[in-house]
């Protein structure tokens, strides 16, 4: 499935419930179903800046595809990277270079969530693409 088809996925998902209390509490579930994130990549350098919970990511290239791993201290964050990896993770660089994260715009995400979330969104798919960039760039 691409990445489009992925985010067509999530909008409809997100659009069966009704307020943002239900959206949010959905937001909470993805993140709780996470892969647990391995202890020796919450370090220092896998910390996303900007966000004003603790967000790590960590990426590892195998078979010409990035593959994501996230953890965070908070739950709603959380569930929010969740859906970033469910987009992008087993994606080429270029795939996630090229993306347009149209969901997050489409399920009313930014407009729901408070200045600091919203600035930690960006920092969050800032820091994806950025692999994605280092990556291209190593020939990879």
């Amino acid at each position: 499935m691409d990445i489009n088809a992925v985010q067509e996925n999530i909008i409809e998902e997100f659009s069966s419930f009704e307020d943002w209390m239900d959206k949010y509490a959905y937001l909470i579930e993805l993140g709780n179903n996470l892969d647990t994130f391995p202890e020796e990549h919450r370090k220092d350098e896998n910390l996303i800046e900007g966000c004003q919970s603790k967000v790590w990511f960590h990426a590892e290239y195998k078979d010409d595809k990035i593959y994501f791993y996230a953890d965070s201290d908070a739950i709603i964050t959380k569930g929010i990277a969740s859906l970033l990896i469910r987009v992008l993770s087993g994606r080429t660089p270029q795939e996630i270079i090229d993306a347009d994260l149209f969901f997050i715009e489409k399920i009313g995400l930014q407009q729901h969530l408070s200045p600091t979330r919203a600035n930690g969104l960006l920092a969050m798919i800032k820091q994806l693409k950025y692999y994605a960039m280092a990556y291209k760039s190593m020939g990879k």
